[in-house]
């Protein structure tokens, strides 16, 4: 899913950024982004669920599931207060995080992907990160 393609949807879109949304009713509840993404994989096959690419340094994430969802966060609740490498702080908005699921609420929607276990049956679903970096392009 190349989320840069999305059409609008009551003017709330993945491909705008963080700051020109400040205002969206969304934003304000969540403080970014904090969604689930409906993917388009009913088989459950491994599959693209989303790339993302920085130009800067040259370095891509792909991410692909059997899942049918992914949550995107957007490092809504990162205040500085954590540290990473060399002492850096995690600022808000500084990262972001996406998590292959099932839809939230899926035990209560009986229209969404079951989530529901029975005693002695196994779940099993695989997700890959593959990273790559090419020849980064700098001003």
């Amino acid at each position: 899913m190349d989320w840069r393609g999305l059409l609008e949807s009551n003017s709330f879109t993945i491909c705008v950024r963080l700051q020109e949304l400040s205002d969206h009713p969304q934003m304000k509840f969540s403080g970014g982004y904090d969604h689930n993404w409906v993917l388009d994989n009913a088989n459950a096959d491994l599959a693209l669920a989303a790339s993302v690419h920085e130009p800067g340094t040259g370095r891509t994430l792909e991410v692909w599931t059997e899942e049918p969802g992914v949550q995107f966060y957007s490092g809504n609740f990162l205040d500085g207060s954590y540290t990473g490498k060399r002492g850096r702080p995690y600022g808000f908005r500084s990262g972001f995080c996406l998590e292959t699921q099932h839809y939230p609420d899926s035990p209560n929607q009986r229209d969404f992907p079951s989530t529901i276990l029975r005693p002695g049956q196994v779940h099993r679903t695989a997700t890959v990160f593959k990273f790559r970096a090419s020849q980064a392009r700098l001003p």
